[in-house]
């Protein structure tokens, strides 16, 4: 299995979003409509060495200021209706 290693900016949220998203049982975040920006995408062709270079990337300052964020997340090859396919099928 391939993986994807994102690390993202982290989208600040207001107390009134917190709050009515907490009151109305919502999301605060929804990733598949408005994902964070990116910053940097790498790609590993097995689990280890996505967490490899995962944990090198939360090296970064920005990550360890919790400015960004590191993200692991397996890619298949493409079926019909995968929930990690990027082209939007």
């Amino acid at each position: 299995m391939r993986f994807l290693i994102v690390r993202t900016e982290i989208r600040t949220a207001a107390d009134a979003d917190i709050a009515a998203a907490w009151a109305g049982g919502g999301r605060l975040r929804d990733e598949t409509c408005t994902p964070e920006p990116r910053r940097q995408v790498v790609h590993a062709e097995d689990r280890d060495a996505a967490l490899l270079l995962a944990r090198a990337l939360s090296t970064v300052g920005a990550v360890r200021a919790g400015r960004h964020r590191v993200k692991v997340l397996p890619i298949e090859e493409a079926t019909p209706g995968h929930p990690y396919r990027w082209d939007g099928g």
